[in-house]
């Protein structure tokens, strides 16, 4: 029991580096060596816990995310349309650093094949999932097929919104997505 208390305490320290890095640092400055050494880790450690950097960050982003999603356990409750967008632009605005650094690692990580691209576009599929059921429970005349086509869209627009913040941080992002949910809600 014991063993298994410190593989948790370590594993937080691990992220809680990660996290403190990444808002240091950014991306290019949060190396394995960095992790550790602020985790106060060795390697072999590191790798007992995660295959990768790039783990570790999806999970330390993966945290951020929960922190703000209406349903972070993803036990199924009925959430609206409107609490799945604020909780998007709650994740841009209440995290910025983390933010930009899952934006950053979705376009560096797509087209490539690899895991964290494969992770990225499964996150976006579950997103989709969400956003359409959402849509059929507030209007379930359409099809489902023409709900996820909305919800893509939705989606669409917030990704583009988000990746123009990236690019501009005078961009008002919060105020630009909250107009795009009263033109799609």
């Amino acid at each position: 029991m014991a063993r298994y208390q410190v593989g948790i305490q370590t594993e937080t320290r691990i992220c809680d580096a990660t996290r403190e890095l990444l808002a240091e640092e950014g991306l290019d400055g949060t190396t394995l060596k960095a992790i550790c050494d602020r985790a106060g880790v060795r390697a072999g450690s590191f790798y007992n816990l995660f295959s990768s950097k790039e783990e570790v960050i999806l999970r330390v982003v993966r945290q951020a995310i929960d922190a703000v999603d209406p349903d972070p356990e993803h036990e199924g409750r009925d959430d609206s349309l409107d609490d799945l967008i604020a909780a998007y632009i709650s994740f841009i605005v209440d995290q910025p650093d983390l933010a930009r650094i899952y934006i950053q690692m979705a376009i560096s990580g797509s087209g490539n094949g690899s895991d964290a691209g494969r992770g990225f576009l499964r996150h976006h599929d579950r997103r989709v999932e969400r956003f359409t059921a959402a849509i059929r429970r507030r209007d379930p005349g359409p099809s489902r097929r023409e709900s996820m086509a909305r919800a893509e869209v939705i989606l669409g627009a917030l990704d583009g919104l988000a990746f123009r913040w990236v690019l501009d941080d005078s961009f008002d992002f919060a105020r630009h997505a909250r107009l795009v949910a009263s033109q799609c809600i």
